[in-house]
This record gives structure tokens, sequence and C-alpha cells, in this order.
């Protein structure tokens, strides 16, 4: 099972990026995928999970900017940024579960994850 995200960059405050999570390799379609941040010096935070289905849960903290969706034709969980601030600065990871429950905390128990991509948002 691979997930690799990509689509991080340098965007200024207000500015919009959409982050990507190619997953292969899934034995079964029926997994949840969530994205997952960590600041320096923070702990890993929930940002948003979205299951096979499509049913999805986002943080209060980002709702409202930030916005989850996936095409299961294509195998690709998005994760759309709006009005980026400089406090969403992190390195972004998605990670895939099939138990949507296990989606809560720094994600510890979650069974597989990507590789980060680098957010930086300048003031």
């Amino acid at each position: 099972v691979q997930l690799q995200a990509s689509g991080g960059g340098l965007v200024q405050a207000g500015g919009s990026l959409r982050l990507s999570c190619a997953a292969s390799g899934f034995i079964s379609d029926d997994y949840a995928i969530g994205w997952y941040r960590q600041a320096p010096g923070k702990e890993r935070e929930l940002l948003s999970q979205i299951s096979w289905g499509g049913n999805s849960y986002t943080v209060d903290s980002v709702k409202g900017r930030f916005t989850i969706s996936r095409d299961n034709t294509k195998n690709m969980v998005y994760l759309q940024m709006n009005s980026l601030k400089p406090e969403d600065t992190a390195v972004y990871y998605c990670a895939a579960d099939a138990n949507v429950g296990r989606f809560r905390g720094n994600g510890g128990g979650l069974e597989y994850w990507g590789q980060g991509t680098q957010v930086t948002v300048s003031s």
C-alpha cells in the first residue's frame, strides 16, 4: 500500500493550494483517507477525513476553508485549502485506515501514512 501526497508549496496569506493524495495497492476499496498536519514543535493534528462512500468530517478549526474530496475512479483524495494563513504552515500528511474511527487524536493508530508535503504560508 502506498500513499503519495503532493501539492504543497509556498503561498501568500489568503491564497489557496490543493493537496493531492494518490492511493495504490489497497486490497479492498473500503478505506477512509484523511489529512493531518504537523507544525514545528506541535503535535500532529487531524484536519479532515473521508470515507470510501464520501462521508466526510472536517475539524472546526479549518472548516469553511478546507474541503476534502475523493475521486475513487482515480484513487485520489484532495484537500482544497483556501484563505490560507501563516499558522497553516506545516507538513501535511495523508493517511488511510479501514476503520474511520481511528481518525482521531494524532492519528497514531492509523494503518498507512504517506510522506509529507510542506505547506508554507507567508504573511
